[in-house]
């Protein structure tokens, strides 16, 4: 009875997904844009999002330095430097969205000596992947997709 009234306490963790990427860099892009404090509700009204989801995305992004966090009726987030200074590739680290599709794809291999081998193959491809994209988020900042989502307006 005691571990399940602990577990119920801890807060469930955000899920490590692309939807978390965008979601994550649509509400980085409205912070960007307001030049005080940014409650969560009114962030996930402009996305269209799930509060909790959103409000556990930020909490990561909080943890991780990106954005600074004011807790109480005059609360809310704000980013942690300047938006030319946050590179997509530091917030799709911060979620470890890297980690969850290794884990995904070598979840699939099974213990057996095949396995074993097929595992350690698909570790070195989703490394070179993640690099891969790790090299393209790095040439883009939240500044960027501000700017490109004003060209559009």
């Amino acid at each position: 009875m005691e571990e399940q009234q602990i577990s119920k306490k801890q807060p469930k963790a955000c899920p490590s997904t692309y939807k978390t990427f965008s979601l994550s860099l649509q509400a980085l892009v409205i912070l960007a844009k307001h030049s005080s404090l940014c409650p969560s509700s009114d962030i996930a009204q402009d996305i269209q999002s799930e509060a909790t989801l959103l409000r556990r995305i930020l909490s990561v992004l909080s943890r991780e330095n990106i954005i600074e966090t004011r807790e109480g009726r005059e609360g809310g987030y704000r980013l942690s430097k300047r938006p030319e200074e946050i590179t997509l590739a530091e917030v799709y680290a911060a979620l470890h969205i890297d980690e969850a599709r290794c884990v995904s794809m070598t979840e699939a291999t099974g213990e057996n000596p095949f396995g074993l081998k097929m595992k350690a193959v698909m570790y070195d491809i989703t490394s070179e992947i993640d690099q891969s994209i790790l090299n393209v988020l790095e040439k883009y900042t939240i500044q960027d997709l501000v700017n490109r989502t004003c060209e559009l307006d």
